[in-house]
This record gives C-alpha cells, sequence and structure tokens, in this order.
C-alpha cells in the first residue's frame, strides 16, 4: 500500500498509476482517491495520481485542527516532493478544487493546470448547512442495500442515475461494519465544518484570480445547491479561456464520467 509520510508525522496514503503527465486527483470533503473510479478509465493516458487526505480513506487520521485546506495543500506539496515530480496538474472535486487555488496561491509553479469540479470562490450557505447536517455523523442503516431504499432522495438533484451506480457510490462512502455502516473518515471533521459555518465566509476570488495563466476547466452539476449558477457565469466572465460545462441531471457533485464532463476534461487535458 503505497503512502508517505507528512512533516508532522503522519502516513497519508496515495495510488499512482499510469504513464504521462501527472494528474493529482483531490477528492470532496469527506471523501478519498475512489471518488474518481468512475472517470479513471477515461484519463488512461495520464498518470493519475490519487491522494486520501488526512483522516480520509486509508490515511492516517490527525489533529483535528489540522483538517483545514492550508494544512492539506501542504500534504499535497509534500506528496509532490516525496515523487520528485516538478509540476501536476490537479482535478479537484469540490474541496479539493479549494486546495488546488490555494495551491495556485501559494507554488503556482508547481501547477500545470487545474480542473474544478462544482466549487468555485463562492459557496451556497445553503449547501454547507445540509453539509453539517450529516458530516461526522455515523448512518444509521444497517446495509448497503437499506441505505439504497432511500438514497435517490438523499441525493438531492441527481436524476437519470442507473441504481447501479448509486449503489457503486454508496459502496464507496461507506463501509459495512458489523453492526451497520460505518464512515470512511475521521468523524471528527464535523468540527472544522462547524467552525467554519459559524465564521464570516472569506472572500476567495483572490485565489480564483491565482489560476491565471494556468490552463482551467470547470465543470457544474445543473442542480448543485453548493455552486450557483450565478457564480459559475462569473467564473466565466473572469476566465473566458476557461473551458466550462453544465453537467444535466447532476448535482453536487458530477461523477465526471457524464459525456458534457469528459468532453471538458478532455478538452482541458490536450492544454497541460
Amino acid at each position: 500500500m503505497p503512502s508517505f509520510q507528512t512533516s508532522d508525522g503522519l502516513a497519508l496514503h496515495y495510488t499512482d498509476e499510469g504513464t504521462g503527465t501527472p494528474l493529482l486527483c483531490l477528492a470532496g470533503l469527506t471523501r478519498d482517491g475512489r471518488d474518481f473510479d468512475f472517470v479513471a478509465p477515461h484519463l488512461s493516458h495520464l498518470r493519475m495520481i490519487r491522494l486520501d487526505y488526512r483522516g480520509r480513506g486509508q490515511s492516517d487520521w490527525a489533529d483535528p485542527a489540522t483538517y483545514t485546506p492550508l494544512i492539506e495543500a501542504r500534504d499535497v506539496v509534500e506528496l509532490i516532493d516525496h515523487l520528485a515530480l516538478p509540476k501536476v496538474a490537479i482535478l479537484g472535486t469540490s474541496r479539493g478544487g479549494f486546495i488546488a487555488m490555494t495551491l495556485a496561491a501559494t507554488v503556482k509553479d508547481r501547477l500545470l493546470g487545474v480542473a474544478l469540479n462544482d466549487v468555485g470562490p463562492e459557496l451556497n450557505r445553503a449547501g454547507l448547512e445540509r453539509i453539517s447536517s450529516y458530516i461526522g455523523k455515523r448512518p444509521a442503516f444497517k446495509s448497503y442495500d437499506a441505505l439504497l431504499e432511500i438514497w435517490p432522495d438523499l441525493a438531492q438533484g441527481f436524476y437519470n442515475v442507473p441504481t447501479s451506480r448509486f449503489r457503486e457510490e454508496i459502496t464507496r462512502l461507506y463501509t459495512q461494519g458489523d453492526t451497520g455502516l460505518e464512515l470512511t473518515y475521521d468523524p471528527a471533521l464535523r468540527t472544522g465544518v462547524l467552525a467554519a459555518l459559524d465564521a464570516e465566509l472569506p472572500d476567495l476570488w483572490p485565489m480564483f484570480e491565482a489560476l491565471a495563466g494556468l490552463p482551467l476547466c470547470a465543470l457544474r452539476g445543473e442542480n448543485s445547491n453548493l455552486l450557483a449558477k450565478t457564480t459559475f457565469l462569473k467564473m466565466q466572465d473572469r476566465r473566458p479561456d476557461m473551458i466550462a460545462a453544465e453537467i444535466p441531471d447532476r448535482g453536487h457533485v458530477p461523477y465526471l464520467d457524464e459525456p458534457e464532463s469528459l468532453t471538458t476534461l478532455l478538452k482541458w487535458t490536450d492544454l497541460l
């Protein structure tokens, strides 16, 4: 199991597959490298590197105070150094997109380009509050089958999705324990999310502007409750060269193997 040690002594798990341009895939807040299983077969022309953040997936848990985009960005740089890569492209889903923008503002010379999946410099508070309602709480379901019965209702904004895909998704979000489903991350992540909601959200547009000069693409789920359409349009106004697409029948976040997602991502990878 490949892992590296961070500067504060954690073992973080990652996978490194393929050859070609290195693409570092950064998942959403509570997710891990498996989040990119659906798109991976379509990006086989790239060297695909996937990180499990601290406290997620197969990586060590940490002091909850370190579960921040800034510390996680430091972990990313340390992984890049561990792999002896001068530069990488980043595909960032949700939280991963914030980390990508943080890197653009701090170590831009290490980036080849950035793809943002349903994330931008402004977030809807309603979407954040929905996340706060369940993050860190063990699901009250005994099995995948029990959760699958109501998952289509829980997965807000997702339509025309086969049951088989919903099942594939939940098996990556939870593990089957002896007494029921278990989280795949440190429940203490909840502390940071609640603290962020209590504080005034910072102006992240300067971080978005830090992406200037890098090949950039952005996806938005048509029914996203986190990235507003007005913000998405403003992002396109600020970066007219950005390759952008809205993904129909998807909320937060698109799976990335939708035809519209793939067309956009492949156009972007051609620029790397």
